[in-house]
């Protein structure tokens, strides 16, 4: 096996690599997909099948002996996905081999509770270990309590309230730029996460959008995933703004975002209770003394919708690969047993 390359980089039908094995330094070369912009995968263990994946950021990747053409893409260690656009059953990997997801909001204007949990989920769902950042303390008075609130749903979750502004919050986010770490960033459009990327980093190395006049807001600069080095050794990716994020989650995913409304439904007397008019429902029983929100409550019945839908769509989408997958191998068998250039019956 060759030694592998780091995809810091993934357009459209190229990806931009750099030695996997030294400092993510050097300059990245440019590599041509195939026409379908997918490469095969490496198998895990005996047992697994050559899948056919498209490249992320943060992959590792293996070129062929001239170092123009992908051959075959590593197994990931983890992999922060998200539902396509439209009404296709496909997911996108944002990165991948990411060890630590920083989930950014802005505290200017108040944060979106439901995106958190929503961002929060895809980060548990990733395996990696999710970070929630508030950026733009500077504009808020009261920027502890704020983050106290966001605290309340994102469950054994560090939550830091920062000002990139004032260099104020940061070093709790720079620790985490351990030698090997790879971290990414993701939040909505405007929230600062450019900035952020580019302060952890101690340069410029992402563009930037200056906050409109009147009401402090960012704009939208980065329009790519791009994987950017740390003097220390960590890996840094910043993410375009999410506006819609599709959920690709699980059972295990959404109970980690919802670890408190998992335990008060795990009191219920009915395993299968639909939390409407049960009798001896704890969930009804919360929300009618206080202890459960019903922004809350509400959250969690949506995502656990859209997670389930999400599964469904997936369902169809493997049995048609593999009902493909057969057809395949009975036009390969048949053709084998004709003989090359033996005419079709």
């Amino acid at each position: 096996m060759t030694d592998p390359w780091l995809v810091v980089r993934a357009d459209k039908g190229a990806v931009l690599v750099v030695p996997a094995t030294g400092p993510a330094t050097g300059e990245p070369v440019r590599v041509a997909l195939d026409r379908d912009g997918l490469v095969a995968s490496v198998p895990d263990g005996p047992s697994d099948e050559r899948a056919r994946l498209v490249p992320a950021v943060g992959d590792r990747v293996l070129l062929d002996d001239e170092g123009t053409t992908l051959v075959g893409l590593l197994p990931r260690r983890s992999a922060l996905v998200r539902d396509s656009a439209g009404r296709t059953s496909l997911t996108q990997v944002l990165a991948a081999n990411v060890d630590v997801v920083l989930v950014v909001e802005h505290l200017d204007p108040d944060p979106d509770l439901g995106r958190v949990e929503r961002l929060l989920t895809l980060a548990w769902r990733s395996g990696a270990q999710p970070v929630v950042v508030l950026t733009k303390a500077d504009l808020v008075p009261d920027p502890a309590g704020m983050a106290q609130d966001v605290a309340q749903v994102a469950l054994a979750v560090p939550v830091h309230a920062v000002s990139v502004t004032d260099d104020e919050g940061l070093e709790p986010l720079r620790a985490l730029l351990t030698p090997g770490a790879t971290l990414v960033v993701v939040g909505p459009s405007g929230a600062g996460k450019s900035t952020l990327v580019n302060a952890l980093a101690g340069r410029e190395v992402m563009a930037t959008g200056e906050r409109r006049a009147g009401d402090g807001r960012g704009r939208h600069t980065t329009t790519h995933r791009e994987l950017v080095p740390l003097p220390g050794g960590a890996l840094l990716i910043d993410t375009p703004g999410i506006r819609a994020v599709g959920l690709v989650a699980d059972a295990a995913a959404l109970e980690h975002t919802f670890a408190d409304v998992a335990e008060i439904a795990a009191r219920c007397r009915f395993a299968d209770c639909a939390h409407t008019t049960e009798p001896g429902c704890a969930v009804r029983r919360a929300l009618d003394d206080g202890e459960l929100t019903e922004r809350r409550f509400t959250s969690w019945r949506k995502l656990e919708r859209e997670a389930a839908y999400q599964e469904r769509r997936a369902d169809v989408r493997l049995a048609a690969a593999e009902k493909a997958r057969w057809k395949r191998v009975t036009m390969d068998y048949h053709r084998g047993r004709r003989g090359p250039g033996a005419p079709r019956p």
